[in-house]
């Protein structure tokens, strides 16, 4: 009932104004009076109607000029997640790049082994690489006692071979034990793994003479008489070498050349030591140098 009324008294007020409009439009002398007084009621009326239509306008501006600034900025939103992903991806692709080339340099440094390359698939529960799985085994001719090699030195040594993967031990494990020397005077050495000492950056050096020439900032070798890891692949560098209390003998610290926090590739050396040794010997025998009895009755 309400809005019916509601409704008569808006249709009555449109068809007031519009008969006061028609009004206002006719010319005669004697309107005039008329024609003021309706202007003096409708000019309020349509400063009014023309406040609320501008107030109204200008809302509408408004919601559709927010409507496209929000459109606007999810775009924005879109064009920066897709470039913030091709910028990971391109870091990734140029830290990789910086990986392999690394590789691909020591791989040149010891061009006198043939090696396999190898990814990083899994590593015990420590923040460093003490032991870790590579996804190379049998199938790719990886074998036990073969010596991993990455970022500029050795890492480790294979100590188990699946068909599709590989457990390597590296040189910072407590239980390693690399015979080393230095590069400068050929003094023999060992460098021992410890993970203990690792958390300062550096291994054990013992078991040098105390005549010896080792000193701060020698580079340090495997060395030839080591029993499983190959000669001449660089161990890390000398540091803080002191003589020992029993005056006889030298000990100091090792920097790894290796980076055992972020091991991501190596290299297998896919030579072991024990055949080199066997060949040597085979070609050193009196026997391999002496003619068989057919050379001999040839002759």
């Amino acid at each position: 009932m309400e809005s019916k009324r509601s409704k008569y008294v808006l249709i009555a007020l449109t068809v007031f104004c519009v008969l006061l409009i028609g009004l206002t439009s006719i010319r005669d002398e004697w309107l005039t009076p008329l024609r003021t007084g309706v202007g003096y009621f409708l000019i309020p009326v349509q400063s009014g109607v023309n406040a609320v239509g501008s107030s109204i306008y200008d809302q509408i501006v408004d919601y559709t000029k927010l409507r496209d600034a929000l459109d606007e900025n999810k775009e924005m939103k879109e064009i920066i997640t897709q470039l913030t992903e091709q910028n990971t991806r391109l870091q990734a692709e140029e830290f990789e790049l910086k990986r392999l080339r690394q590789l691909y340099s020591l791989d040149q440094e010891y061009g006198q082994y043939e090696k396999v390359g190898a990814r990083v698939i899994a590593n015990d529960s420590s923040n460093w690489f003490q032991i870790f799985r590579i996804d190379k085994g049998s199938k790719d001719g990886i074998a036990v006692d073969m010596n991993v090699v990455a970022g500029g030195g050795l890492v480790g040594l294979v100590t188990d071979v699946g068909a599709n993967y590989a457990t390597v031990r590296s040189i910072i494990d407590d239980s390693s034990r690399v015979s080393g020397m230095a590069m400068q005077s050929a003094d023999s050495c060992i460098v021992a793994g410890d993970l203990t000492l690792f958390k300062e950056g550096r291994l054990r050096i013992t078991n040098v003479l105390k005549e010896s020439d080792l000193k701060d900032g020698d580079k340090i070798v495997t060395s030839n008489i080591s029993s499983v890891f190959l000669p001449g692949i660089l161990i890390g560098y000398a540091a803080d070498v002191t003589n020992d209390t029993n005056n006889v003998t030298k000990s100091g610290y090792l920097i790894p050349a290796a980076e055992f926090d972020s091991l991501q590739e190596v290299l297998v050396i896919t030579e072991l030591k024990a055949d080199m040794m066997k060949e040597e010997e085979s070609s050193e025998s009196p026997e391999a140098e002496a003619p068989s009895e057919e050379e001999s009755a040839s002759q």
